[in-house]
């Protein structure tokens, strides 16, 4: 009997197990299946959600004073492709132009209807008075509350430096420039000429390279006159009289302009120089048909002869304020975004990658080369040319530091001073006529 409940528990013991053995298989079966079945879930939401985030496709338009012959145009298209090349969902439309008075004034207009681009490489002193008049850009403030990186590898002086004249920090600067009298040295060799570090050398360097047929200086009167406005009232009224925006007209403006009609009898300057632009008077400096040009920093890098082309201050003219080494120099451009960029989510960020890519360390160092003032930390080339050496030798030597003449007034009688400069070289209008009138428009601002 015992044997038989014994044989009993047995079978029902086995039995049991059995089918508990089969009820675990079946929960672990029925788990891996769930488990695959949310795997599989999960992948279609992370693909659905990865498929979502995507980049939409993005046009950005561009502009800038990069183009044409500055030697900076070759650089700024080459990030333009690696920008692209980086972010294959953005197209950039690019209208660079050289930063005549043409060009700004058509950015002007653009601004004005409603056409402006998205990213635009432009002016951040009194220069961009009628754009900025248009209140189309975003703060740095504001895209730095969204953006915490915008213009980290600037440095906080350049940052400020570049602040427009409201007080208000739009645009982010690449470099800073300087201006300085440029010199074809072999030339000054070759007739036994000393460089024209005073106004008695400059007046005999003009005669002798008259006598031999060499252009004394380039420049176009018509098209860009600019630098010697700047230098021969910074030279004339000193930096104080020089950066002071009169009510009424001057003395030592009137004897800076002056010295135009001098120059001009004495035949320092092309024969027609009231007809060629400012690209054609470079030609003739770099093909040493002309001995000497007033230009700015950023020229220094296309200028082919590089062992024999040296840079000299400014020399004080008879009568002037201006110590030796007064220095026309500052920052006075940048990147700005376009509120109508910013208000387009998708522009917005393809806005903020565009202007990081161009102002960052990178590209900076590649923008300044060594010529002017790098708005990031650089290192100096270690393959730095003669010239790009006196270059920083010149500007390093600087006793004051002026900004541009344009820095100070509108860009309306900014137009009216150079369209002013042909007349007042030959005699038929008055340095004083003109700095009135100059000065009237600006009091309309």
């Amino acid at each position: 009997m015992r044997k038989s409940k014994r044989l009993v528990y047995l079978v029902l013991t086995v039995v049991f197990m059995m089918s508990l053995l089969a009820s675990c298989k079946k929960i672990k079966v029925e788990e891996t299946v769930e488990n695959k079945q949310e795997t599989k879930e999960n992948e279609s939401k992370l693909e659905t959600k990865t498929e979502s985030d995507k980049p939409n496709p993005v046009t950005l338009r561009t502009a800038s004073f990069y183009g044409g012959t500055d030697t900076n145009a070759p650089n700024y298209q080459e990030f333009n492709k690696k920008f692209m090349n980086e972010y294959p969902y953005i197209t950039i439309e690019d209208d660079s132009q050289v930063s005549d008075q043409d060009w700004k004034t058509r950015i002007a207009a653009d601004f004005a209807v409603g056409n402006e681009p998205d990213v635009i490489l432009f002016f951040t002193d009194a220069n961009a008075s009628d754009v900025l008049a248009a209140d189309k850009f975003v703060t740095i403030d504001e895209i730095k509350a969204v953006y915490p990186d915008y213009a980290k590898d600037t440095l906080p002086d350049a940052l400020e430096g570049a602040t427009n004249p409201d007080g208000v920090r739009r645009a982010v600067p690449t470099t800073g420039f300087w201006e300085g009298l440029f010199c074809n040295k072999d030339l000054f060799d070759k007739y036994n000429l000393e460089l024209p570090t005073d106004w008695n050398k400059m007046l005999k360097a003009i005669e002798t390279f008259k006598e031999n047929n060499v252009i004394p200086i380039a420049v176009s009167l018509n098209n860009v006159p600019h630098y010697w406005i700047e230098y021969l009232i910074l030279s004339a009224a000193g930096p104080e009289g020089y950066a002071t925006v009169p009510e009424s007209v001057p003395e030592d403006w009137i004897k800076g302009l002056e010295m135009f009609k001098t120059l001009r009898d004495l035949g320092a300057f092309p024969a027609d120089t009231d007809a060629i632009d400012n690209d054609f008077a470079r030609e003739l400096f770099k093909n040493k048909q002309a001995a000497m040009q007033l230009e700015g920093s950023w020229y220094a890098g296309g200028i082919p002869d590089q062992d024999n082309t040296v840079l000299v201050s400014f020399p004080t003219i008879p009568g002037g304020k201006a110590k030796p080494g007064a220095l026309v120099a500052g920052i006075s451009s940048g990147f700005y975004i376009t509120k109508k960029a910013w208000n387009d989510p998708d522009k917005r960020d393809a806005a903020v990658k565009f202007v990081t890519m161009h102002t960052g360390s990178e590209a900076v160092q590649k923008y300044w080369n060594g010529n002017g003032r790098a708005a990031v930390k650089v290192e100096p080339p270690g393959d730095m040319t003669p010239l790009g050496i006196s270059g920083l030798n010149f500007s390093s030597a600087a006793t004051s530091i002026s900004a541009a003449t344009d820095a100070r007034i509108s860009q309306e009688a900014y137009n009216t001073l150079v369209a002013g400069i042909v007349d007042v070289s030959t005699g038929a209008r008055t340095p004083a006529d003109l700095i009135e009138e100059v000065l009237r428009v600006n009091s309309k601002k």
